[in-house]
């Protein structure tokens, strides 16, 4: 019995031990996994995932990561593409490198920290700097091989949409002067003296002049102006107040001019006419037709008169017919003058015909109801019609306070209306008033 007693007391020793010494090799093995794990490698290692996660989103490129090299998935077949690719490989070069550098040195700590039990973790076989070479290398193929392609590759639609082509000129803009350096329609019309920003301020003329092409479009209209008798000078000025001559077919410009020569207007005459009023060939034939008979059967005048009255003033052709109207009206209604009265009046001054009405009406009164004018008097000299009212006004009080304001015909000392308000003021004075310029400028400032 005290035998087998000795036996099993031994038995359960040696499990002690046993046991002992795996727990001792267990300790022993975790200590040194604990040292390895609570090193800079598994953070760095981490940080470098997720920086390569953000570097993802950032650039939206779809990537993948195979044994350590970067492929990308697609072909990028823009500019922007090919951008946003570069952007993405350095990005990756340059957080290699930073983890590579940072594996050496946690390496180099482990090996002198951990005991000979422990295997060394082995570095990459390629050194940091060539495999950042490396990387950036196979950046650079796959680049130059994505930016190869024919002009004559067939891409699909989808693509053809992707692909952005950079403007020559600004998209949009308040003013034509962010578009002068790029249109040469544009330049060419600054150059001829257009005010570009008068038409800009003018609805659509700023866009329709940048779809305009200078050789097709501008330069036939200007030929066919510098043709009919139009002097260069006068190009800007026509092109201000009147752009849309630029889109009239040239058909429809001959014609009109044809027209106009048909009626006996000379070629002198139609290039002056069409200097003085940009808009006389946007109206049809049957418009300046129209125009032509209204004035002749209104005024009961001839085919020279007509003519004569039109070539003075071209915008009667252009203009609306309504104050027209109402300016005859005025002349014999309030006014008082007779037809052939007005007839005259029309023939001397047109202008009257679109004079203001309330400056018409004011001049009238002050001659008729101031002055003594009468209604056949003012027929003989309608000029004063057109004139200044301050100046007539002022005139004639200076003449009244000298005593010299006599306007009748029949009796002596007789001041011509229409030396009264045509002659300078210094003349004036020593010719009608006979007096100094001191003296008149004396009397306006006790007016």
């Amino acid at each position: 019995m005290s035998w087998l007693c000795l036996v099993e007391y031994d038995r359960a020793e040696s499990r002690i031990q046993l046991l002992i010494a795996m727990a001792s090799s267990c300790t022993q093995l975790c200590l040194q996994c604990r040292r390895f794990l609570c090193s800079k490698t598994v953070a760095s290692t981490w940080q470098y995932c997720t920086q390569v996660r953000h570097c993802i989103a950032v650039t939206r490129v779809p990537t993948k990561i195979l044994n350590g090299s970067f492929i990308i998935k697609g072909n990028p077949t823009t500019t922007q593409a090919k951008q946003r690719w570069k952007q993405q490989m350095f990005c990756y070069s340059d957080l290699a490198a930073k983890h590579l550098a940072t594996q050496v040195k946690e390496d180099k700590g482990v090996e002198e920290a951990s005991t000979a039990e422990v295997v060394p973790y082995k570095s990459p076989s390629l050194p940091i700097r060539d495999a950042l070479l490396a990387t950036e290398s196979q950046m650079s193929l796959d680049l130059d091989a994505a930016a190869e392609f024919s002009a004559l590759e067939v891409i699909s639609d989808e693509e053809a949409v992707r692909i952005s082509v950079p403007s020559a000129i600004p998209p949009a803009s308040t003013s034509l002067r962010d578009y002068v350096d790029k249109s040469e329609t544009l330049s060419k019309l600054v150059q001829l003296g257009v005010n570009l920003w008068k038409l800009e301020q003018r609805p659509n003329v700023g866009s329709m002049l940048l779809r305009l092409n200078f050789n097709t479009d501008v330069a036939p209209r200007l030929l066919f102006l510098k043709e009919i008798g139009v002097e260069d000078s006068r190009f800007g000025y026509i092109i201000t107040h009147n752009p849309f001559i630029l889109t009239e077919s040239l058909e429809h410009l001959q014609s009109r001019v044809n027209y106009l020569k048909s009626k006996k207007f000379s070629s002198e005459t139609v290039a002056s006419m069409v200097s003085r009023a940009p808009y006389l060939l946007n109206f049809s034939v049957k418009r300046l037709d129209n125009r032509l008979g209204f004035y002749q059967q209104q005024l009961n005048l001839s085919a020279s008169s007509t003519r004569n009255i039109v070539a003075r003033l071209p915008r009667l052709l252009c203009g609306s017919l309504e104050p027209v109207k109402e300016n005859l009206k005025v002349c014999e209604i309030e006014l008082g003058f007779k037809e052939n009265e007005i007839q005259h009046i029309v023939i001397a001054v047109p202008k009257v015909l679109t004079a203001n009405k309330r400056k018409l009406t004011q001049i009238f009164d002050f001659l008729h109801n101031i002055m003594k004018v009468p209604h056949n008097l003012i027929a003989k000299f309608p000029q004063v019609l057109n004139s200044k009212y301050l100046r007539l006004r002022e005139r004639h009080l200076f003449l009244e306070y000298l005593g010299k304001a006599q306007y009748d015909p029949t009796l002596p000392n007789y001041i011509s209306l229409d030396r009264l308000v045509s002659l300078p003021d210094e003349t004036f004075c020593t010719e009608l008033a006979l007096a100094t310029l001191e003296d008149f400028c004396l009397f306006q400032k006790t007016l």
